[in-house]
């Protein structure tokens, strides 16, 4: 039997009506269906889904970002064209068995013993023997033999001889229905178990997306499903110590609140790491609280061992922060901010006012995530790189061998775990927000026992760029003390007048008071310039224009303008030199304001002082009037669950193992088919053929005295193979292997 690919012909209603019965009951139509499921599916695998919409504008820009969304590439899954294609494709399917089902099991039973003796010459796997059996004796020998090889035998008694008939391996058709059925019950079991009840209720039930934010307890009941909701996936956040009973269904443009038949309250939230610091165990001790009967069940949920209760598997996705308390310390980077601490929550924000009165800077600091561990790969580290603008230092261009993503480095790898860090966003006025990201302690980054450690402040302007990084010094007190006090005084000209003065005597002595006057007067220009103190050098093009000139940059511009090009050089390693020396001296100045040591007056105070430089240049491009800085926290863990009901989930099953055993039977089963016609020796199908036209109503008698039979052997299989090849040459050797 050949299954067929039309559809079902049907003689009632309209010529429209029998066509659309014919093409949606056809195997073509199912085969188009699947086609179209199966390339939706690889968008929905490519293309993140249910992303917020920013997402999408940011990595594909405004007119995909808006394309994705009216044709729902974003949602695959839950779209309603997607729904509308399986379910298509269910009533296609299931017409496509229901036609040729009937065919299926009818062919089961039939052994096709009426083949005539003829056709058996056509096929491409035959032979012919002589036997001394009769007939008789010879078909019920070879139908034995058959049977006893597993074979589905029947002999049929001819006038002129013997047929023999056997099939084995009707599996093979079976295979074609439950692969098929297969493809119903999944289909079934994902639309039962997708958002198809969702919308029911949505359509039927007067319930609505909720657009607006607020406490979970303020939703109002449209927007809320019932704990009856047959089917549902939803995700769930508890924080350690609390429980919750609300979870939530994300759906295009807002959510859905699922109440649950139970609370769950989360003991303990437990995670272990690898050695590149991805996780490597999600645990959660949960405790169950029924609401009818207030029983108490404890349980512990982890990935791929999921908890049940009243028909509800509750399983471990993520971990998140639970609301951890953070203090900040802030660090001016412009303007006369003083140093201050500030304690938040991660997830709320805090406002803050830089200046006075109706000028006043409004901004408002969010606390976004506090990592507690940071594991970073430091192989290949040679040597602090050098300084650059901050708005250029980026963590893959400029630190890439010392901070980078583990698996982007065929060195051998260094891993160190760096501690904590702290991530936030300051927003202003006008609702722009730049992220930042910054390490609670000093980062080593080299072997090189005399350079500095250096806290690493991160900044981006969205999710799509990269960090970059400015690279503050560790002190000898392994804080940001030191950079603090050295940018209050350079903003200070008394205190730069100061420093200019005890570097002029140290550098000269008191015996040339004019050389000393003449070198005062050279650092207080080079110190001025570097403090961005001097009017006449300001910013002329880029975000920063009409701002002033600082740094070293300031200084090369300077040296560009008054000197001599030939002459640059070398008026340029002076300059650095006096330069570095009236910053030594503003460095033992603020210190001993301070009551703190001096520094010592070796190499590693001489890379400190290098990087301090760098450091101090670079401060000016920081894109925010001060840089927070993590000093303590108190950890508070979050574990998210995802909830579901899913009670297509045993039909999904049931269908995978339909779809295994009908895969199974289509390609690894063959239908085998074998004929014997067994004739007497002195009768040949010519023979019978005149007999019967000259008269059929005396057909020509077998002659009992014949001393054997002539056999013709045919075998038919559905497919082709080598197997097959060796298969007919056994059964020739056990059936024919009586030959004269």
């Amino acid at each position: 039997m050949t299954v067929s690919t039309e559809g079902m012909k049907v003689n009632l209603g309209s010529r429209t009506l029998r066509a659309s019965v014919e093409l949606l009951s056809s195997m073509r139509f199912s085969i188009s269906l699947l086609t179209v499921i199966c390339i939706a599916s690889v968008i929905g695998t490519v293309l993140k889904q249910g992303e917020p919409l920013g997402n999408y504008v940011n990595q594909f820009g405004p007119f995909w970002a808006q394309a994705f969304s009216l044709t729902s590439l974003n949602t695959v899954y839950s779209a309603w064209w997607f729904l509308l294609i399986l379910a298509f494709l269910v009533v296609s399917t299931s017409l496509c068995i229901a036609r040729n089902t009937p065919k299926i099991l009818a062919d089961l039973s039939q052994l096709k013993e009426d083949m005539r003796e003829q056709s058996l010459k056509a096929f491409g796997h035959r032979a012919q023997a002589e036997l001394a059996e009769s007939p008789e004796v010879a078909a019920r020998r070879i139908g034995q033999t058959l049977v006893q090889s597993g074979w589905k035998v029947k002999l049929q008694e001819r006038r002129t001889g013997w047929m023999v008939a056997a099939k084995k391996g009707s599996a093979n058709k079976l295979g074609y229905i439950a692969a098929h059925s297969a493809i119903v019950l999944v289909c079934l079991g994902g639309l039962l178990d997708g958002d198809m009840m969702v919308r029911l209720q949505m359509l039927l039930g007067n319930k609505s997306v909720y657009t607006g934010g607020g406490l979970i307890a303020d939703v109002p009941a449209q927007h809320r499903l019932a704990e009856n909701n047959p089917t549902f996936r939803a995700n769930l956040m508890v924080a350690e110590n609390t429980q919750s009973s609300t979870a939530i269904l994300n759906q295009p443009g807002g959510v859905l609140l699922q109440e649950l038949p139970f609370a769950v309250e989360l003991k303990k939230f437990v995670v272990e790491y690898y050695s590149t610091g991805m996780p490597k165990l999600f645990a959660s001790d949960i405790v169950i609280h029924d609401k009818a009967t207030g029983e108490k069940t404890p349980a512990r949920v982890e990935v791929n061992h999921p908890a049940h209760y009243k028909g509800v598997e509750i399983y471990q996705s993520s971990f998140d922060d639970g609301g951890s308390g953070v203090t900040l310390q802030a660090i001016p980077m412009a303007g006369a901010t003083k140093p201050f601490e500030i304690q938040g929550t991660i997830g709320g924000s805090s406002s803050l006012t830089q200046g006075q009165g109706e000028g006043a800077d409004r901004l408002t600091l969010e606390y976004t995530a506090l990592r507690v561990i940071n594991v970073e790969n430091f192989a290949g580290s040679s040597k602090v790189g050098s300084g650059a603008d901050v708005r250029k230092v980026d963590l893959q261009h400029a630190i890439d061998n010392r901070l980078g993503a583990a698996n982007k480095t065929t060195t051998p790898k260094q891993r160190r775990n760096v501690g904590p860090s702290i991530g936030y966003k300051l927003r202003d006025a006008s609702g722009q927000a730049r992220e930042f990201s910054n390490y609670m302690l000093p980062v080593k980054m080299d072997d090189n026992p005399d350079s500095p450690s250096l806290f690493l402040m991160g900044v981006r302007e969205n999710q799509a760029d990269s960090f970059q990084y400015l690279r503050i010094p560790a002190d000898p007190e392994s804080s940001v003390d030191t950079f603090v006090r050295l940018r209050a005084a350079l903003a200070d000209p008394a205190q730069r007048e100061l420093a200019v003065q005890r570097y002029a005597r140290v550098a000269t002595g008191a015996d040339k008071p004019e050389l000393t006057r003449q070198l005062a007067d050279s650092a207080s220009r080079a110190l001025a310039l570097f403090a961005g103190a001097d009017s006449a050098a300001v910013v002329t093009k880029g975000k920063d224009k009409g701002k002033p000139v600082a740094g070293l940059q300031a200084i090369s511009d300077f040296m560009e303008t008054n000197v001599p090009e030939a002459e640059r050089s070398r008026a340029g390693d002076v300059l650095i030199r006096i330069l570095n020396g009236s910053l030594f001296e503003l460095t033992a100045m603020t210190r001993e304001q301070a009551k703190l040591a001096p520094l010592a007056q070796d190499e590693k105070t001489q890379a400190f002082m290098a990087q301090m430089v760098l450091s101090l240049s670079d401060a000016p491009h920081y894109p925010a009037p001060m840089a927070f800085q993590l000093k303590g926290f108190k950890q508070v863990q979050a574990s998210v669950f995802q909830v579901a009901r899913a009670p297509g989930k045993k039909i999904v099953y049931l269908g995978c193992a339909f779809l295994i055993l009908g895969v199974f039977g289509m390609l690894y089963v063959r239908e085998r088919r074998v004929w014997v016609w067994l004739a007497p020796q002195d009768f040949t199908p010519a023979q019978n053929n005149d007999a019967a036209a000259a008269s059929a109503e005396t057909p020509p008698l077998l002659s009992e005295s014949a001393p054997g039979s002539q056999a013709t052997m045919a075998l038919s299989t559905n497919r082709k193979t080598m197997d097959g090849d060796k298969e007919f040459e056994m059964l020739k050797m056990k059936l024919l292997q009586a030959p004269l």
